[in-house]
């Protein structure tokens, strides 16, 4: 197993690619603290681990508080162990497909908060116990749209962010044994891609999954479980030389970059 022996902190985990990597990491052998705003959302998916012999903890927390980025650190390690793994999977995007002319401050502020603020928490509480330990490896969930406009302003700009956050990150903590990278994402079937794809259809626009099936790359969206698989490695000693790396999960939506979403409006 992969991941014999270590612990893990999953955050975002109550759907999406945060529920699939609480799944293969515990399948792969880590103890998993399981993160998201509800402790109650998480309990399913931990009675599912626990009843085929693995080990889960749920706990509810808001990763924009460093008073819950504290808690879940002490929870988790009071539960398992000093952490080895950090896996930054929350994130939001703005309701609605909202011009940078009319989003609200209110909403650009939560995606920020949230996508790129709680990354920056969750490393700042963590990285000093795995530093005590030894080393770790952390995993941020950026997204194409950290390179190219894919989706909201405040998402885009929100995830560059997490790509600069990494970057910083693998250099300062690379000498403590800690390994930072992203994960980015292409269009992947998630809740929030679903909510996504019902607002795009509501302003007329195409969703995702079309402008995928019509740039005839891979010609489909991914599947949670891809995207953990990827996590899994980078969770992993199979990437021990990879650090400060942007790692591109996307089907070759970006080597089709060129495309724009407003290229298939009325086509």
């Amino acid at each position: 197993m992969r991941l014999a022996g270590k612990v893990a902190i999953v955050t975002g985990a109550a759907g999406g690619m945060g529920e699939a990597a609480v799944r293969l990491f515990a399948r792969e052998g880590a103890a998993v603290a399981a993160v998201d705003l509800s402790e109650e959302a998480l309990l399913p998916l931990v009675k599912e681990v626990l009843d085929h012999g693995g080990r889960a903890i749920a706990i509810g927390a808001d990763v924009t508080r460093a008073a819950d980025a504290a808690r879940i650190a002490e929870l988790s390690e009071a539960a398992f162990g000093p952490p080895n793994v950090l896996f930054n999977n929350a994130g939001v995007d703005t309701e609605g497909k909202r011009s940078i002319l009319d989003i609200d401050e209110a909403d650009f502020d939560k995606v920020v908060e949230v996508n790129l603020k709680g990354v920056w928490l969750m490393i700042k509480h963590i990285a000093p116990r795995m530093i005590a330990n030894g080393g770790g490896s952390i995993i941020n969930t950026a997204s194409i749209a950290a390179f190219i406009a894919a989706s909201s302003a405040g998402y885009c700009a929100s995830k560059a962010g997490v790509v600069g956050l990494t970057k910083a990150a693998a250099v300062e903590l690379g000498p403590f044994g800690i390994r930072v990278n992203t994960l980015c994402p292409g269009a992947t079937e998630t809740p929030l891609a679903a909510r996504q794809h019902r607002e795009m259809e509501a302003a007329g626009l195409p969703t995702s999954s079309e402008i995928i099936g019509r740039m005839g790359v891979l010609g489909r969206m991914a599947d949670p479980m891809e995207m953990a698989q990827m996590a899994l490695f980078l969770a992993s000693d199979d990437s021990a030389f990879a650090t400060g790396a942007d790692f591109v999960n996307d089907g070759g939506w970006t080597a089709m970059s060129g495309i724009r979403v407003q290229d298939f409006v009325g086509a």
